[in-house]
């Protein structure tokens, strides 16, 4: 059987790989041109996996071709090949658990003879990582009846606020009922962002002046999306306060708050991730999951990074759904998570 991990002390570890710079975070919290419910969802010249394929090009270009060219056409297995696969896949960081459970299964396989040669390698490989993100889907709870109260959390400079606002107009564009609830009450920006969503796309906003109670701004907007027939309540959070204990604990009180008037909310706790800082996205997800028992994750900023195989490290370890990626800055941007269809624009040339 052959040894994967065998290594000098000069070996490559992931703190060692060269991966590209997050770009600079503006003062202001990427607030594009907001769009109306008119300019929404408009028809692209490309079809939707082209465009998906087309704002992955970095990722495609990091990882996907990478491995495309280690593997395809190789007519023989040797060391030499597993390790460079090794090295491939900790640069496009899928981080070192979910690089040594590929390897382990590809190494099982190899002692069995049933992978012959790198196209073979190649398209197990993509199965394994289609695998690892199918396994985690599982549907958003919806309540039985009143709102379904969508809690939105993650640090600032991730898109929250901004991800709601799309995730907001795609929700009316179903033909629900939405309604936003301002609960990052720390950051006067965030407030006024998205009252800036909700008055071009007539979304109601419930809002108070910045400093008030976080909670009670949520149990405000829950009472009035309640009693105005809503179908869906989608409430943003801080995302920093003075410490991150200060932020979790905070969290968990308005969960409480919440669950005063309705045992079941929040019903989804979506964690909003800048996909560009890599592996600290990982050490994101362990700690709002730890605090907060987060049910879905909304990975931002994909078209601008070639570390999207961080979805793949979070999935391997934490097994939370992805329920959206962000690709981009238009409101049809926001895409729902599709597994099979994010690997395939991965290693599609």
């Amino acid at each position: 059987m052959i040894n994967w991990f065998k290594r000098t002390q000069k070996e490559t570890t992931p703190t060692d790989i060269k991966t590209d710079t997050p770009p600079k975070k503006p003062l202001f919290d990427e607030l594009p041109d907001i769009e109306t419910k008119e300019e929404t969802l408009k028809v692209s010249k490309t079809t939707i996996f082209s465009r998906l394929k087309q704002r992955l090009s970095k990722t495609r270009q990091h990882f996907g071709q990478s491995i495309g060219q280690l593997l395809l056409g190789k007519k023989s297995l040797d060391q030499t090949l597993f390790d460079e696969l090794e090295i491939s896949l900790l640069q496009a960081d899928l981080g070192i658990e979910v690089t040594k459970t590929i390897l382990d299964d590809l190494s099982q396989k190899v002692a069995r003879k049933s992978l012959a040669d790198g196209d073979a390698v190649f398209a197990v490989l993509k199965t394994h990582l289609q695998t690892m993100l199918a396994k985690n889907t599982k549907p958003m709870l919806t309540p039985i009846k009143g709102p379904q109260v969508i809690l939105m959390v993650g640090v600032n400079g991730a898109g929250k606020t901004t991800t709601i606002g799309k995730l907001a107009c795609q929700y009316q564009q179903q033909g629900k009922r939405v309604m936003l609830a301002a609960g990052d009450t720390f950051r006067a920006a965030a407030v006024e962002q998205l009252k800036v969503w909700g008055a071009r796309n007539q979304i109601p906003v419930i809002a108070q002046h910045a400093g008030a109670d976080s909670a009670s701004v949520l149990f405000d907007a829950l009472q009035a999306a309640s009693a105005r027939n809503m179908d869906i309540l989608i409430a943003d959070t801080a995302g920093r306060l003075h410490t991150q204990t200060n932020l979790m604990e905070e969290l968990k009180k308005i969960k409480r708050v919440l669950q005063k008037m309705d045992s079941s909310a929040p019903h989804e706790v979506m964690l909003v991730l800048d996909a560009s800082i890599g592996q600290n996205a990982l050490f994101q997800a362990r700690e709002f999951h730890e605090a907060v028992g987060v049910t879905g994750i909304t990975m931002t900023k994909l078209d601008g990074t070639a570390k999207g195989g961080i979805l793949f490290a979070i999935a391997n370890e934490l097994a939370i759904p992805f329920r959206y990626i962000g690709i981009g800055e238009n409101i049809e941007d926001l895409r729902i998570f599709e597994p099979q269809q994010f690997v395939e624009a991965i290693f599609n040339d």
